[in-house]
């Protein structure tokens, strides 16, 4: 049978992953992410992809960060119309990110003609709504390691990949080969999330590199902030926390309720002020037992994701109400590079007081507020004005969600054999072709780091 992989996104960069299977018998793309970051990197989202939307029979999805399922309702408005194969988790997580994703492209859209900067007349969203509801439509869930069938001699099934819920990687049967898609391969011995699976027998390993050149600072997340804390505690002020909704938000409010049950931390009342992450919380929740998380998150028989004082802020009255409440407490809020939504309020109102304390739990790109806070800034602009910054604040390290260069290793040599070829993607430059180098000399096989568009005949 022929097989021809290519390569779409995610090549030469940690972003907009698209990697194209063809065979004489379905084409199939595992991954549809949108390219983010860079202006560079986010104008690809608006090209004609090199291959023809309308052709391809079959979408696989390893789990729904928008860097990897973000650009599926943009192929659907392009004519893909094929089924959508992902975890259950997936599923229920996806309605949430890309219902998310639109409004912000038709906010992005309406902002653009509010203000005449648009070079279109007017200016429109990569998708909307309405795209997303006509993709949701198309999504076929699974359980982890079901077999399902793509065409005749092909089938697919996922495995636990560790990274978020619902993750995966693929395990691709083509005829008589094996290809396995890692997607994005999680830590080991991470809170809530089970550790990767072992990787499967396979001709042909594709994997990603976000951290292939680096090892993550493994000290405890309580031994990170304790001393800190205490003194803002003393000090009656406020601990805030920017956070990524999505997994993020849940391993946070999961180690600080553990180390306050275990007398490590004072007892704080923790208010997590996010609709997604309240939402993704009770997603969590539901597949507790099904993806069989960490046992000590399930109490009396129950799917209770923080036991303890964990107070949610749905609506925007009760966003606002923790203006009027004083420290100490810990709010977790979105967005976790300090971009956009109440957290931006929170830290206007928090950042110029030297009493509070912000902790920054996540990746903080340039050009963010997160990370001009990192560099030392004195005043940090937020709606118009620039405000002091005299609150103390720092990066908490080792709660990335990937994994580094030692475990993605150890993630490989998981497989009862050696593959016969490896593509490394999804990392910048330095960091793929530092692991590429890495698996070569651990594992003498090829090892390729394709760039954008590069296409092979798999022999």
């Amino acid at each position: 049978m022929k097989l021809r992989l290519s390569f779409h996104g995610a090549a030469g960069t940690v972003t907009g992953s698209r990697h194209l299977v063809e065979t004489d018998r379905a084409s199939v793309m595992i991954d549809a992410g949108l390219f983010q970051g860079l202006k560079k990197l986010r104008l690809r989202n608006w090209e004609q992809p090199a291959f023809d939307p309308k052709t391809l029979d079959h979408v696989i999805l390893t789990h729904t960060h928008i860097d990897h399922a973000g650009f599926l309702p943009r192929l659907v408005r392009m004519g893909f119309s094929g089924p959508v194969h992902c975890t259950r988790a997936t599923l229920d997580l996806a309605e949430l990110l890309l219902l998310d994703s639109a409004k912000i492209q038709e906010e992005d859209a309406a902002y653009a003609n509010r203000k005449k900067y648009s070079k279109h007349k007017p200016a429109l969203p990569l998708y909307t709504a309405e795209d997303v509801e006509r993709t949701l439509e198309l999504l076929r869930p699974y359980d982890y390691e079901e077999w399902f069938s793509i065409a005749e001699g092909i089938e697919a099934r996922f495995l636990n990949a560790g990274h978020i819920l619902g993750s995966a990687m693929v395990e691709l049967r083509v005829g008589k080969r094996t290809i396995v898609f890692t997607g994005d391969v999680g830590k080991y011995d991470m809170p809530i999330h089970p550790d990767p699976k072992p990787c499967p027998a396979d001709d042909i390993l594709v994997i990603e590199s976000t951290y292939g050149d680096r090892v993550h600072d493994d000290e405890p997340f309580v031994d990170q902030i304790r001393n800190a804390l205490l003194d803002t505690v003393k000090r009656g002020g406020t601990i805030l926390i920017p956070s990524f909704a999505v997994a993020r938000a849940q391993v946070v409010t999961y180690l600080l309720r553990e180390a306050m049950k275990a007398g490590e931390l004072p007892e704080l009342p923790v208010h997590i002020d996010s609709p997604m992450a309240i939402d993704a919380t009770k997603i969590y929740s539901r597949h507790l037992d099904r993806e069989n998380l960490d046992e000590e998150i399930v109490r009396d028989g129950r799917r209770r994701m923080f036991p303890g004082d964990v107070r949610f802020h749905r609506t925007v009255e009760q966003s606002k109400a923790l203006n009027k409440m004083k420290g100490p407490r810990i709010i977790i809020s979105a967005s976790g590079m300090l971009t956009a939504g109440r957290v931006v309020h929170h830290l206007r109102r928090l950042v110029s007081d030297e009493n509070n304390l912000i902790l920054l739990v996540g990746y903080q790109a340039l050009g963010t507020r997160g990370r001009s806070l990192i560099e030392g800034v004195k005043t940090i602009r937020m709606h118009g004005r620039d405000i002091p910054v005299r609150a103390r604040h720092f990066s908490v390290h080792g709660l990335s969600a990937h994994a580094d260069r030692n475990e993605l290793l150890r993630f490989v040599k998981t497989a009862p054999g050696i593959p016969n070829r490896i593509f490394v993607v999804h990392g910048e430059p330095d960091s793929a072709r530092s692991f590429a180098a890495l698996l070569g000399d651990e594992l003498g096989t090829r090892v390729d780091v394709p760039d954008l568009g590069d296409t092979y005949d798999i022999e």
